[in-house]
């Protein structure tokens, strides 16, 4: 029988939740994946951040169990969070984002996150899951290096005389294409399981699985990049913009869907005592962070697209196709990851392939700063809050 104070604690657990949702709907996935766009002056602000909150709330349904299930039980072990303690680690994490919102520096979201479930649960006597914590560091550290190189490269290319802008965005698209064939959707695959396009179809094809889905994932690339050079051969910058906004939309999805479980995975253990369904989690995860991105969102997007560098539609496309790669594959590997360490990365490395110009070397300083500082910041509260709160509580 759950008694009426432990039902209390889990309502207030809750909204600190949905604080936290709108808090990352607002700054993190709600302003990163359309930034680019704006900058280009594909797509206007409020528009922007209309689309980001739909395709999130998407994302975060279809594709937000992994990230959920890691942040909620493979940060600690030797313990399941508390009500008590994934209020306060929700409540520290959130704040910090909030303030970063309001400042105009967009705080990297997993680090404070990350930084309070395993504060509050080294406080509760867990223990640390050193394993994982290779994972993510690993996956930080790397970010800036692949997503900015990425970007920088291919906006390079896409300047430069040597390659016929005509066929290689078409190959761009193709490559997002392939990545589109192989990422896992959970109506795709079997109950409480997930499944790519190009896995779900293989089976139904002749000979190995393996060469099927090759098959299939070449198919879809093909398909992509041939539906893109038609386009491009009828109006080139027109065909830019659209595969800049769609684009978008693709890392606005994968937003949702790494994202959605940093605001409920401390939520999601207390829960199953409950029954509630992992699903419904997620769905209310994802209204918060369709709300946070119609309100609170439009700021940011100013932010992200205007103060770190200009953009113009090429440096944009550049920026994005790394930031969708590499949000789907911390997806793949349940990692809570930054999409302000992901976007800032790379339209930092696009802008410098026009030399430098338009990217603020102030403003990178400060964001780095505060990262960095906000992991050791929501660590530091969230212990300190928690032992507070439960000595008290004695």
């Amino acid at each position: 029988m759950v008694g009426a104070a432990t039902v209390a604690t889990v309502l207030v657990a809750g909204l600190a939740s949905l604080f936290m949702a709108w808090s990352i709907g607002a700054g993190s996935s709600g302003s990163t994946p359309f930034a680019p766009a704006v900058g280009a002056n594909a797509i206007s602000v409020m528009r922007a951040g209309f689309f980001v909150g739909i395709l999130g709330f998407a994302g975060a349904v279809l594709q937000g169990q992994g990230v959920t299930e890691a942040v909620g039980k493979e940060l600690i072990g030797g313990v399941t969070l508390s009500a008590e303690a994934a209020t306060v680690g929700l409540l520290v994490a959130a704040a910090l984002v909030a303030i970063g919102i309001f400042a105009g520096y967009p705080i990297a979201t997993a680090f404070t996150v990350t930084g309070a479930v395993v504060g509050v649960g080294l406080a509760m006597g867990g223990t640390p899951e050193f394993g994982k914590y290779t994972e993510i560091v690993t996956l930080w550290v790397l970010v800036p290096f692949v997503g900015g190189g990425t970007a920088y490269a291919t906006a390079r290319a896409l300047r430069g005389d040597a390659l016929e802008e005509g066929w290689l965005v078409p190959i761009l698209a193709g490559v997002v294409g392939a990545i589109l064939a192989n990422v896992e959707f959970v109506l795709l695959g079997p109950p409480g399981e997930s499944a790519s396009l190009a896995a779900a179809v293989a089976p139904s094809l002749p000979g190995s699985q393996l060469v099927a889905t090759v098959g299939v994932t070449l198919a879809v690339a093909a398909g992509i990049a041939l539906a893109l050079a038609w386009d491009v051969s009828r109006d080139q910058a027109a065909a830019q913009r659209r595969f800049l906004l769609a684009l978008g939309g693709l890392v606005a999805f994968s937003a949702g869907g790494s994202q959605v479980g940093l605001a409920v995975g401390p939520l999601a253990p207390l829960l199953s005592e409950f029954e509630v369904p992992l699903v419904a989690v997620l769905v209310g995860g994802g209204l918060g962070l369709l709300v946070g991105s119609w309100t609170g969102a439009p700021r940011m997007i100013k932010a992200l697209s205007q103060d770190y560098s200009s953009l113009g539609p090429r440096r944009s496309i550049a920026a994005l196709i790394p930031s969708f790669a590499i949000a789907q594959v911390a997806i793949f590997f349940g990692i809570p990851v930054s999409f302000n360490e992901i976007i800032v990365s790379a339209i930092i490395g696009s802008g410098y392939a026009a030399g430098g110009s338009g990217v603020s070397r102030e403003k990178m300083v400060k964001t780095v700063l505060a990262w960095v500082g906000s992991l050791a910041l929501s660590f530091t509260l969230a212990y300190v809050g928690f032992t507070v709160i439960d000595a008290l509580l004695l």
